[in-house]
C-alpha cells in the first residue's frame, strides 16, 4: 500500500492490508480484552485551579494498576472551559500521559481548541465599536491563549504535540493504529490534515475516532462573538465534518468487510445534549447522526459511541424513541431522541462517560468477540462496561 493515498474502491481493502489484527480475521476474535475509557478530564473551575490536574498521576497509576486493561481511550476535553488555551499546558498534558504504561488513543476536544476564542478561556471578544477583537491579555499586555486563542492555530498546536507521528498512540506500549493522514481518498486531499482520526482492529471488532468537538456546536459559535461566522471558520468546519464523514463510512465498509462482531465509535462531542440552549444548536451534527444511523442500520451488527462533552454518565439508545436510559443526576429524563428524531436503529447505544467533577472516574469496557447479548444498562452485544470512580 501507498502510504498517504488510497484507491478509490474505498478504505476497507487498504486497512486490511495494514492492520495485522485486521489481516487475522476470525482467528484473532477468541480473546476478550479491556479498554478504559474516560474524558472531560482533568478540570479546574478556574485557571488557577490545579487540583484534577494534580489528581491525574495517581488516576492513571490506578488504571495501569489493573492488569485487565489493555489500552486507554481519553474522549477530550484535557481542561475544563473556564482554563486558559496555552502550549504549557498543552504540553504538560503530554507528559502526564508518558506515565501510561498501556497505549492511549485520545480525540481531541472544544475546549482545547474550537472553543479557545471565548473569554472565558482566554481568548477574546470582538468589539463591535472598532470591529477588532479585545483579547484576554497577561500581566505583559500579551494574549493569554496560544495565537490569542484561535481554534486553528491551537488545534495545529494540539497536532503538533499529540500527533507529532501519525499513527503512533501515546503512552507507553505499542498498539498499531492507521490514522487518516496516512490513508485517505486521493480525491479529498485535505482529508490528509485529520492526522487524529484513527481506526485500529481488535478482537475482529473495528475502532474508529472522529474528531468532533461539542460545546460549539460542531464549531457553528462565531469565533471571538462576531456577528457571523468568518471564512476560516466556515471552511474548517466544512472540511472537517466532511472528513469526518467519509472516514466514518470506511470505518464502517472496514467492518462489514471483515464482518466484524462490533464497531466502536469514539468522538468528544454529546452530538444530542442542548446545553441549555434550542435544538437548532444541534444542527450541525446532523450529518454525522444521519451516517451513524445509517450505516448502523446496514451493518446490523451492534455499534457502541462513546462521547464526554455533557460531563455526566448516561447509557442509552438516542436513535430509538424512549429508549430506556440511565444517567446520573436525573439526566434521563428528557428522551434524546427528541434532539435528532425520526430515527429508529435498535443496533445502536450510546455511553457519555462521566467527567469534569471529582471523583475522577474511568469506564471500564470489556469485549467479548465470541458473545452477543441483548441491550441493556451495563451490557452490548460483545461489549460490557463498569463505571470505576477513584476514591
Amino acid at each position: 500500500m501507498h502510504k498517504g493515498v488510497i484507491v478509490a474502491a474505498g478504505l476497507a481493502a487498504a486497512v486490511v492490508a495494514a492492520i495485522p489484527a485486521a489481516r487475522a480475521g476470525a482467528s484473532d476474535t477468541a480473546a476478550p480484552f479491556t479498554v478504559a475509557v474516560y474524558g472531560d478530564a482533568p478540570y479546574g473551575t478556574k485557571p488557577t485551579d490545579m487540583a484534577e490536574f494534580n489528581a491525574t498521576p495517581a488516576f492513571i497509576a490506578s488504571i495501569n494498576a489493573d492488569p485487565d486493561v489493555a489500552e486507554v481511550i481519553h474522549v477530550g476535553d484535557i481542561h475544563s472551559g473556564k482554563q486558559f488555551c496555552t502550549e504549557a499546558y498543552d504540553r504538560s498534558i503530554y507528559q502526564l500521559w508518558t506515565a501510561y504504561t498501556k497505549p492511549l488513543v485520545y480525540t481531541p476536544g472544544d475546549n482545547e481548541w474550537t472553543d479557545c476564542h471565548k473569554s472565558g478561556e482566554g481568548g477574546g471578544t470582538y468589539n463591535p465599536t472598532t470591529g477588532q477583537i479585545n483579547y484576554v491579555l497577561d500581566s505583559s499586555g500579551q494574549p493569554v491563549d496560544y495565537a490569542g486563542g484561535n481554534p486553528l492555530a491551537n488545534l495545529a498546536l494540539v497536532r503538533s504535540i499529540f500527533f507529532a507521528e501519525p499513527g503512533q498512540t501515546l503512552g507507553s506500549g505499542t498498539m498499531e493504529v492507521t490514522s487518516q493522514a496516512d490513508v485517505y481518498d486521493p480525491h479529498h486531499q485535505t482529508d490528509a490534515q485529520f492526522v487524529e482520526n484513527v481506526i485500529w482492529v481488535q478482537g475482529g471488532v473495528v475502532f474508529v475516532t472522529i474528531n468532533v468537538p461539542g460545546g460549539s456546536n460542531n464549531d457553528a459559535d462565531p469565533w471571538y462573538g462576531t456577528p457571523s461566522a468568518s471564512a476560516p471558520q466556515q471552511q474548517e468546519a466544512a472540511r472537517r465534518t466532511s472528513a469526518d464523514l467519509r472516514w466514518l463510512r470506511d470505518a464502517f465498509d472496514l467492518a462489514r468487510t471483515m464482518d466484524a462482531p462490533g464497531i466502536v465509535v469514539v468522538t468528544q462531542a454529546d452530538m444530542w445534549d442542548l446545553d441549555n440552549k434550542t435544538p437548532d444548536h444541534l444542527t450541525n451534527y446532523e450529518p454525522i447522526v444521519s451516517v451513524l444511523a445509517s450505516r448502523t442500520a446496514a451493518f446490523g451488527g451492534p455499534v457502541l459511541l462513546f462521547t464526554g462533552d455533557s460531563h455526566v454518565y448516561r447509557s442509552d439508545n438516542p436513535l430509538v424513541q424512549a429508549a430506556p436510559c440511565t444517567g446520573d443526576n436525573g439526566v434521563c429524563t428528557y428522551d434524546a431522541w427528541n434532539s435528532h428524531p425520526y430515527y429508529d436503529v435498535p443496533n445502536f447505544h450510546r455511553i457519555v462517560v462521566h467527567g469534569s467533577t471529582f471523583p475522577l472516574e474511568w469506564l471500564k469496557l470489556t469485549v467479548d468477540p465470541a458473545i452477543n447479548v441483548p441491550a441493556s444498562e451495563t451490557a452490548f452485544g460483545p461489549f460490557s462496561w463498569e463505571r470505576m470512580p477513584q476514591p
